[in-house]
């Protein structure tokens, strides 16, 4: 594509969708990173993308303006928040085996549902790479205003002992069932986990600073590719981000003796 003739305003939406994503993932990246539970939101990313599936089967897409998605995926990210409290009290042990079973039945389950569906491929396909590029500002309102409620759920939940069980779980499921439509899943993931390992090394506010730093870098430039190169936005995003966190593992070296993650 001519650099000429592509139009940056495309990509504000996009890219504001990408920051406040980055809003709650860097934050509970970090923590899903120190706690060892990696796959966790991949595995309620997907359940919550099976409630949107179940929802377009049963017609709730079509309640009140699609606030019907929202509510299955919600209902079923919370199901899995609250499936993953109890295993983690019942089975401390093997709780990511625990995690990655959820994920994998949770996308055999979308396959099953949606094999006698036409358009059940590309419906997969945009549930795992989501459509980041056609994102309007009114959605991004929504999803925004429930990040800052996750946030604020979080701030006073935490020296209250907020940070583990199921008022973590249960944060966590409202802020992946506020993204996974935005992005999808593989760039929820992504969000979570690319910048939480880049900045491994920092600590404090420079940790939360350098994650978000990371984070804002991968969503621009993987924006900027798809819009020059015509690649998939959220894809190009995703191969971004994963080298990005690498580069922050060479570049910021852990004091000596540091035992953080």
């Amino acid at each position: 594509m001519n650099l000429a003739a592509t139009d940056p305003g495309l990509l504000a939406a996009p890219f504001a969708a990408g920051l406040v994503v980055l809003a709650t993932h860097v934050p509970l990246g970090i923590t899903v990173l120190r706690r060892g539970i990696i796959f966790i939101d991949l595995a309620v990313a997907q359940v919550a993308a099976l409630g949107v599936i179940l929802a377009g089967l049963t017609h709730l897409d079509e309640w009140w303006g699609g606030f019907g998605t929202q509510l299955a995926a919600g209902i079923a990210a919370l199901g899995a928040a609250a499936l993953l409290t109890f295993c983690e009290r019942r089975w401390p042990e093997i709780q990511e085996a625990l995690i990655g079973l959820l994920f994998v039945f949770a996308a055999a389950a979308g396959i099953l549902l949606l094999a006698g569906n036409p358009q059940g491929g590309e419906h997969l396909r945009d549930l795992l790479a989501g459509q980041i590029l056609w994102t309007g500002w009114g959605q991004i309102g929504i999803v925004a205003a429930l990040s800052a409620a996750v946030l604020a759920g979080r701030a006073w939940l935490a020296p209250r002992g907020g940070g583990e069980g199921l008022a973590f779980y249960g944060l966590f499921a409202v802020a992946v069932t506020a993204s996974v439509q935005l992005v999808g899943v593989l760039l929820v993931f992504a969000s979570l986990i690319a910048p939480a390992v880049a900045s491994r090394a920092l600590n404090g506010t420079r940790r939360l600073a350098g994650a978000f730093g990371v984070g804002a870098l991968g969503y621009g430039g993987g924006l900027a590719a798809s819009l020059v190169f015509d690649l998939p936005a959220g894809a190009a995003i995703v191969c971004l981000l994963v080298p990005l966190g690498v580069a922050g593992l060479l570049v910021w070296r852990r004091p000596a003796g540091a035992d953080f993650l």
